[in-house]
């Protein structure tokens, strides 16, 4: 048994002549999307099992899943009070609902189609019509529901963390750039050529966003997102000098 339950299928990670080199080991954590039971399970077994090893989440807490509001206090609480190091990054659906409170005229639509719907329902805000009138009133009751500190949270998250030579993101990034010059677009929403090329710098990059069936490591990349909403596997990628264990609830 890993510290996570049932133990994935890969160790050291194959293909990519650079070696995995973080700083000390940690936790990279796939996307939540609503699934606080899982994060729940994930937070217990960390306290008892790695007390003190960081750990980071991808983004994507909110959406699809029904309880969106839940995990966001979660994620502020561990983020903030917690017994070891919890980082939390910003991932496309944050930024989509973000982007609602900002214009929800001209972004409501989008973000409701995408898992929207399910936050709203989280927060007691129930879908009153896609007209100008009806977005305007959902973005008034979700901003009143979410408050000021759920919000300035969500603005504040960063898009990557980084340990020697893992950077940690929400969805890739620019195989040709270096992290920290990346457009911010690339890190939430992914870029183009990130899953077909490699990059030549010796920097791994740890991402969700896109679903995988088997979480894995190659090439300069570690895949976290295992689909929890829809499977109920939350994965987290154990990483270590030279090595990389995968572990599923």
């Amino acid at each position: 048994m890993g510290i996570f339950g049932r133990k994935s299928d890969t160790g050291d990670a194959k293909g990519f002549t650079h070696p995995i080199a973080p700083q000390q080991p940690f936790l990279a954590i796939g996307d939540v999307h609503g699934r606080v039971d899982l994060v729940e399970k994930l937070e217990q077994i960390i306290l008892t099992n790695a007390p003190g090893l960081p750990a980071v989440f991808v983004g994507d807490y909110i959406d699809r899943g029904e309880n969106s509001a839940q995990v966001l206090e979660l994620m502020m609480s561990a983020s903030e009070e917690g017994n070891q190091p919890v980082f939390c990054l910003r991932g496309n659906h944050e930024e989509m609902c973000l982007n609602f409170l900002d214009n929800p005229i001209d972004n409501g639509e989008r973000w409701l189609k995408f898992g929207g719907l399910q936050t709203l329902s989280s927060y007691g805000v129930s879908m009153a019509g896609t007209d100008p009138m009806s977005m305007q009133r959902m973005r008034d009751a979700l901003a009143l529901a979410m408050g000021d500190r759920v919000i300035d949270w969500l603005r504040a998250r960063p898009v990557h963390w980084s340990s020697g030579n893992i950077h940690v993101t929400h969805a890739g990034a620019d195989p040709a750039r270096p992290i920290p010059d990346q457009p911010t677009r690339n890190l939430t929403w992914g870029h183009k050529n990130f899953a077909e090329k490699a990059r030549t710098d010796g920097q791994w990059v740890v991402y969700g966003h896109v679903i995988v069936d088997q979480p894995k490591a190659a090439m300069g990349r570690i895949a976290v997102d295992t689909g929890a909403y829809a499977t109920g596997r939350l994965t987290a990628a154990l990483i270590a000098d030279g090595k990389v264990r995968f572990l599923t609830t």
